[in-house]
């Protein structure tokens, strides 16, 4: 009996392994063909795919119209999955395939109706830059109705096949962009939210890079919008969170005697990363750098002439305004010249293993009806029009609508992407990003004739009165856009006397006031600066590695006024010795950064969370510049307001610090000689899908200890408010490039990941730990490989009729 069941059991495991392995061979045929040659319908003449070793995509085509459909095809073959995820979030599809978990994420697209405002885009396009689009997507649907195998793994897992893709899924990219690196909306709730519990003068401390004053402040107290549903129904995690560094030197200034030119994009990380590195030639066009797949144009990197490089402006290009719905008919509101009807459209969300969901999406004057997206506020609709509920169940007295750069029809960013790429000096480059309309971007410029030049290109709005920092009403017109600041009067600079030009999303220009206030903090620009005062001609290898320093100037500011504390005992005297010692570097392998942000953090909380109640959470962050003014100039933000004993700004440092190495030694032990800043702060790349997974996310997620913080050249942003993982690495430089002007073949490049989207290819995280290591690539004219490596080549043939 025991001989039988042993057999049964061992051909069980046999026909498990032999599913198992069955299973991997047809995944193994969801990689794409990448040698010989495939007959294509959309070609008129042969065209290559080359990839390097590193599985960089060098593209060869007799005309610009078939390099663009290689390009499609190739992106197509490498990231497939992530295009169609990146076109369902924009247009509001995720529910179809994922299901009601993604529910509110379309809701919110379906009420700014982002794809609707790409298809308004691509109308107004020249016919050359919808020809591009037309081609590309003509190169996308070649792969999806010619692929010889499975599907990417992300397809079979969730059961579906991706549709044709069409040039507004292309356009739809910008403006999840424009809408992902735009904060204003967010800022704007949170202070509304604040101003309810504390001072003007409190919430000016709160931000102390706006001016200090907080208009129109009457509307915090208003009581028709429920700013706290209205925050927790926002995507916030996708919004503003963009950040990055860009310098360029003049010939003068650079050991090669050309210009120099360095761009470092911040974004949050993912698998796949969100660039893909290519080379494509054609008759007439040259371009090297990193493309977005979904997108034919290179949005950063070189074509043969000029660089250029982007950092977000951080300008303010949204508003909330406060409708007054009208009282005697609830399908009306009020303008300055009388009722007017909401303009309405329904909207259907399909959602797998579940009802759909039928919406009615109602828009004014100045946007759509963001606070309909609250829970209950369909319920809230007025009895009659389509959509409503049974009762009206919230008050419909105030609504509030979103005023938006982003959401233009008449936007050509597009338009402007294409220019660049065919641009071959400063007034091409300029004539082309005047089109470039959201969401705006401080771009760089270099040119192999060695020139620099600098502008904040993008449409910032001119308001009629007030500064756009709190909801304005929108009942009056007084807070009311009237246009675009004129493209002339917009930040730049041509051949600057020093030579230099740096900028880590800074305010861009000293008056630079009407663009907006929230400007990031100064420490990374202050830090480049730095050191190229401290090499003043530096080579292309010096400056790539000026992107990984890991100096914290937010440390080196903090650490002399926290280390005047009296330490409590032994442990924080020990801690604080270090510090002081310490020169500020966010280095993986030592304590001190460890040390210093964990008491950075829990400051933050004694310093503000008595005052904040509910609210700390979503304010909470490490803030370097608040807690230095609370220390010196506002000290009465010490002292915790809920006990009848007045603090002092002493006792909370050091409590800080005493809380601080409770929370490391119960992490990383009670021993500093084994505490390691690398061992909190990982680089962490999820899949978005397969990341979530039992088992499959050690195949698809890549983790690793990681330089840097929020403040460093290196950036190393973490979410400091979750409780589990309060400093993993979750944002960062996910593309690096330096262009060497006098010979752009030597120009250097790096992504986090790889350029694959499949775990299953060699080519998906292959890139990953060169990038945290700070390692570089060239794509020169033509793809190198070394002795045991090879070039895998593509040829693509017009399909014989």
């Amino acid at each position: 009996m025991a001989r039988k069941l042993a057999a049964a059991l061992a051909f069980l495991i046999v026909l498990l392994l032999a599913a198992s392995g069955g299973l991997y061979l047809y995944l193994r045929t969801s990689l794409p063909q990448i040698e010989g040659e495939v007959a294509l319908p959309g070609l008129s003449a042969p065209a290559q795919i080359k990839r390097d070793p590193n599985g960089v995509a060098y593209i060869t085509a007799r005309s610009a119209n078939d390099a663009w459909f290689a390009l499609g095809f190739a992106h197509a073959q490498d990231r497939l999955w992530q295009m169609d995820f990146q076109r369902r979030m924009g247009a509001g599809r995720l529910s179809e395939v994922m299901g009601a978990a993604t529910l509110g994420l379309d809701r919110f697209m379906r009420q700014l109706g982002l794809y609707r405002v790409a298809e308004e885009n691509l109308k107004a396009l020249s016919d050359e830059a919808r020809e591009v689009l037309e081609s590309y997507a003509a190169g996308v649907n070649a792969f999806i109705s010619r692929r010889p195998g499975a599907l990417p793994p992300e397809f079979l897992l969730l059961r579906y096949k991706p549709e044709k893709w069409r040039p507004a899924d292309s356009i739809v990219w910008g403006r999840l962009m424009a809408l992902t690196l735009s904060d204003n909306m967010r800022w704007e709730i949170l202070r509304a939210r604040l101003a309810k519990r504390v001072t003007p003068q409190q919430l000016a401390d709160l931000f102390p890079g706006a001016p200090r004053r907080e208009t129109p402040t009457t509307l915090a107290d208003a009581g028709a919008i429920d700013y706290e549903k209205l925050w927790a129904a926002l995507p916030v995690d996708m919004l503003g969170v963009g950040a990055s560094n860009e310098w360029t030197l003049s010939g003068a200034h650079s050991a090669t005697g050309k210009p120099i030119l360095a761009n470092d994009p911040h974004l949050r990380f993912g698998m796949p990363n969100l660039w893909y590195l290519a080379r494509l030639e054609a008759p007439g066009l040259t371009l090297t750098g990193a493309t977005v797949p979904g997108v034919p144009f290179f949005i950063l990197g070189h074509n043969g002439a000029i660089a250029w490089g982007l950092t977000t402006t951080h300008s303010d290009t949204q508003d909330l305004f406060v409708e007054r719905v009208d009282q005697g008919d609830a399908r009306l509101y009020q303008t300055p010249q009388g009722p007017r009807p909401f303009e309405t459209r329904p909207e259907t969300i399909k959602v797998r293993g579940g009802d759909a969901v039928e919406l009615v999406v109602r828009s004014t004057r100045h946007g759509p009806v963001v606070s309909d997206i609250m829970p209950g506020a369909r319920e809230a609709l007025p009895r009659g029009m389509p959509g409503a509920g049974a009762a009206d169940t919230a008050k419909e007295g105030e609504v509030m609508a979103l005023s938006f750069a982003g959401l233009s029809p008449d936007d050509r960013t597009s338009e402007a992407l294409y220019r660049v790429n065919r641009a071959r000096d400063w007034s091409g480059f300029l004539a082309a990003l005047k089109d470039f309309h959201s969401p705006q971007h401080n771009f760089v410029f270099a040119d192999t004739a060695g020139n620099v030049g600098f502008i904040s290109a993008g449409r910032v709005p001119v308001r009629r009165t007030g500064d756009g920092r709190l909801p304005a009403p929108g009942w009056n017109g007084e807070y009311d856009w009237t246009g675009w600041l004129p493209f002339d009067s917009l930040p730049r600079a041509f051949n600057p006397a020093s030579g230099v030009i740096v900028n880590a999303n800074n305010k861009p220009a000293a008056d630079a006031v009407a663009l907006g206030s929230d400007f990031d903090v100064t420490y990374r620009a202050r830090r480049i600066l730095d050191l190229i005062a401290i090499d003043p001609r530096p080579s292309v290898d010096s400056v790539a590695a000026m992107q990984l320093d890991s100096v914290s100037m937010a440390a080196r500011d903090l650490i002399p006024i926290l280390t005047q504390v009296e330490p409590n005992d032994d442990r924080a005297r020990r801690a604080v010795a270090m510090l002081k010692a310490w020169d500020g570097r966010m280095d993986r392998r030592r304590a001190e950064p460890l040390i210093f942000s964990a008491w950075l953090r829990e400051l933050n909380r004694l310093l503000y969370a008595d005052e904040l109640g509910p609210l700390f959470a979503d304010y909470w962050d490490l803030r370097p510049d608040v807690v230095e003014l609370m220390l010196t100039q506002r000290r009465q933000w010490c002292d915790d307001v809920t006990t009848p004993a007045r603090e002092t700004c002493e006792e909370r440092v050091a409590l800080a610090l005493d809380r601080a190495l409770d929370f490391i030694a119960e992490r990383y032990g009670r021993n500093p000689a084994d505490w390691r800043w690398g061992d909190a702060h990982q680089a962490k790349l999820s899949h978005p899908v397969l990341g979530k997974l039992p088992l499959l996310w050690r195949l698809s997620d890549v983790q690793m200890p990681s330089d840097g913080d929020a403040f460093t050249v290196n950036r190393g942003q973490a979410n400091v408010s979750d409780a589990a993982e309060p400093f993993t690495h979750i944002q960062g430089a996910v593309y690096r490039a330096v262009y060497d002007l006098a010979d752009l073949d030597n120009s250097r490049f790096m992504q986090a990941s790889g350029q694959s989207g499949n775990p299953l290819s060699p080519f998906y995280a292959n890139l990953a730990r060169r990038w945290r290591d700070g390692r570089t690539i060239r794509i020169p004219a033509a793809p190198a490989a070394g002795p045991k490596e090879k070039i895998a080549v593509l040829t693509l043939n017009p399909q014989r009729r």
